[in-house]
This record gives structure tokens, C-alpha cells and sequence, in this order.
């Protein structure tokens, strides 16, 4: 009777470990000194543009970070470079899903 149990547990492991990793924290903006960056608020607008419902906006490292949820109703989280407020990467679930032309960071 103990085998199922541990069958059991190995699975609820290996779907744990199958998860996506955040991307948090892996994001290079080369922002500059914070001094000449934009605004949270301005940061707030261009996301609201994008037709976001926003969660979280805050500092990540050298960029700015939104956490909301798209028109569809997808969770997603963005990096902005913080003096240009360009949207250089997004992920859903830890995936990629944009990315800015020739951005490497």
C-alpha cells in the first residue's frame, strides 16, 4: 500500500519542478541613473494605453516593472525601460511572449 503513495508524491514532485521559473530579477535595462527616469505615473499611463488592467508597477533593478492583466484577462509581467517608458519584454507564466526588436537585456 505504501507504493501508490509514494507514485503519488514522485508525480506531485515532477509537476512542481515542471513549472515555469519567473523572469523576474533576469532583466537588464542599462536605465541609467534614476534621477532621469520617467515617472511611475507616467509609466501607469503607457501601460493603460497598452489596454491593461494594472496590478503592481514598481522598480526592478535598472527598470521599471508592471504586473496586470491583459484585455483577454491575462496575467502578465512587463519591463519598461524607465527614461524612453519603451515596452522591451513581456512574459505570461514565465514564458516570453514579446520581446523588442534587438533587445538582448
Amino acid at each position: 500500500m505504501r507504493l501508490p503513495i509514494l507514485s503519488a508524491t514522485a508525480a506531485a514532485c515532477a509537476l512542481a519542478l515542471a513549472s515555469p521559473a519567473l523572469a523576474d530579477g533576469d532583466v537588464v535595462c542599462r536605465g541609467g541613473p534614476q534621477d532621469s527616469w520617467e515617472s511611475l505615473g507616467d509609466l501607469r499611463k503607457k501601460a493603460w494605453q497598452e489596454g491593461w488592467e494594472i496590478l503592481k508597477v514598481q522598480v526592478e533593478g535598472d527598470c521599471y516593472e508592471v504586473y496586470a492583466r491583459t484585455e483577454a484577462g491575462q496575467a502578465i509581467e512587463a519591463f519598461f525601460h524607465p527614461v524612453t517608458l519603451e515596452k522591451l519584454v513581456v512574459f505570461r507564466r514565465g514564458r516570453e511572449i514579446f520581446r523588442k526588436a534587438g533587445f538582448t537585456g
